[in-house]
């Protein structure tokens, strides 16, 4: 048998960090297009309706998925701790506690997305044509929640014990088929946005499948007893870590729908440019996103085994790693980008629009990654109710704010809108360095971490 353990409490940081760090963003990415391929093959060869209610259902079903991942990643956090505590009954116990606790709250959403479906779509605005499109999409995507979900967790797992290679190997499998699955049932077969919905969930669900397949043949670093799987106390630690990063990827998502509703009111250009800017930033935010997802899991080790000398010096090199590919991805984003934003749409008002917004955007690329290695310190400690406060406070005291006070001004500018992202997040910089200072100063709970995680 493989094992599927990393040990990141020895051993040089900056070639650990980077071969973790890699599958994760090779994961990324293929989510990123995996996100991409319903809207690609419906606009290709389905309906207008279908296309909206794909656009509009995937919105709902996504905000959902968003939520959940964020409640998971507090496994993760958890587990990095066992394993580097060596505390594998307590890694045991988490899961099983975990597992339960998903599978009620998939059954739970199985009944609501299905029930729920049109009020939600008439919530989202739906247009009046492509009502009944978006409703099918969610009923169908609800129908398969359990599997998204179940994929969430296993992944959250497989990154906890150190291991991001099988979640890479998981995306791609889920990648793969629902591009088969796609291109049959829309394709072929005409289905629309059904045919969208349902080579989603057959390709999470042949990738859970798979990767159950696969883990039977691993090594792994606990044992799941029958016993384990209750709603004990041992599923109080992980929600206590995971739930503000389900709060804030709620508020986060909220916020992105008022930043679009702002930008709607400027003209159909610039809605039309920001939904292509979007998609570019989507990929320049993936280094970032890596780094962090990485350094949680890389500092929760470390924390267990009580080496916070050797969890300083991870985030100071995944803040030099992360600005580093920053300053490529801001070149990119500011001096080319009407050329990239010329591969997704072909109307030149859109074009110059969408150059217009990443002008503004592009120092995010750069400070996006300093930011996102504090986010990943403090969340590898467990300290996610911080990260969430900070985050929140980014958005509502700054970014939206400004863009607002931009997006109405006399004929207002796509750059300055898009220059309230690194504004909120040079704001976020400032917070989470003075409260590393102050921790440093006062130990108020970070090299405590390890007796408090035990003792969980």
């Amino acid at each position: 048998m493989e094992s599927t353990v990393s040990d990141f409490t020895e051993g040089g940081i900056t070639g650990k960090l980077v071969r973790f760090m890699l599958p994760i963003l090779g994961a990324l990415v293929l989510q990123a297009a995996y996100g991409a391929v319903d809207v690609l093959m419906v606009g290709w060869f389905g309906t207008t309706e279908g296309l909206s209610g794909v656009s509009t259902g995937s919105s709902i079903v996504n905000l959902v998925t968003f939520v959940l991942t964020g409640l998971a990643s507090g496994i993760t956090v958890i587990l990095g701790n066992c394993i580097g505590s060596r505390n594998t009954e307590k890694a045991g116990r988490t899961i099983g506690a975990a597992v339960t606790f998903f599978f009620v709250i998939g059954i739970i959403l199985t009944v609501l997305l299905i029930v729920l479906a049109r009020p939600l779509a008439l919530l989202m605005k739906a247009p009046p044509e492509a009502v009944e499109n978006t409703v099918s999409y969610v009923r169908i995507c609800g129908g398969g929640i359990l599997f998204i979900i179940a994929y969430n967790v296993i992944s959250c797992i497989m990154r906890g014990i150190g291991n991001s290679r099988l979640p890479l190997i998981f995306v791609a499998i889920a990648c793969a088929a629902n591009i088969v699955g796609d291109y049959t049932l829309i394709a072929i077969f005409h289905m629309d946005e059904a045919g969208a919905a349902i080579a989603t969930v057959g390709a999470q669900a042949l990738s859970v499948m798979l990767s159950l397949v696969i883990l039977r043949r691993q090594k792994l670093p606990f044992t799941v007893r029958k016993a384990d799987l209750i709603l004990g106390r041992d599923l109080l630690p992980f929600l206590r870590i995971g739930a503000p990063i389900a709060l804030q990827e709620l508020m986060t998502q909220i916020s992105f729908l008022a930043l679009i509703a702002f930008i709607n009111n400027i003209g159909l250009a610039a809605s039309g440019g920001y939904g292509v800017a979007n998609k570019i930033v989507t990929f320049v935010m993936l280094i970032p996103s890596s780094i962090m997802q990485s350094l949680s899991s890389f500092i929760a080790q470390n924390a267990g085994a009580g080496r916070e000398d050797r969890a300083r010096q991870t985030m100071h090199t995944g803040m030099l790693l992360g600005a580093g590919i920053g300053i490529i991805m801001f070149s990119l984003a500011f001096f080319c980008g009407e050329a990239i934003s010329n591969i997704f749409a072909s109307d030149e008002s859109v074009i110059m629009r969408s150059a217009e917004y990443l002008r503004g955007f592009a120092p995010e690329a750069v400070v996006t990654s300093i930011l996102f290695s504090f986010m990943g310190y403090f969340s590898g400690h467990g300290k996610t109710l911080f990260v969430m406060i900070q985050s929140m406070m980014q958005t509502f005291l700054v970014r939206l704010p400004v863009a607002w006070i931009m997006s109405v001004q006399p004929d207002p500018s796509l750059t300055m809108i898009g220059l309230a992202a690194p504004l909120a997040t040079v704001f976020g910089i400032v917070i989470n360095a003075a409260y590393y200072l102050y921790c440093r100063k006062n130990d108020p709970g970070i090299h405590r971490q390890k007796r408090s995680f035990q003792s969980s």
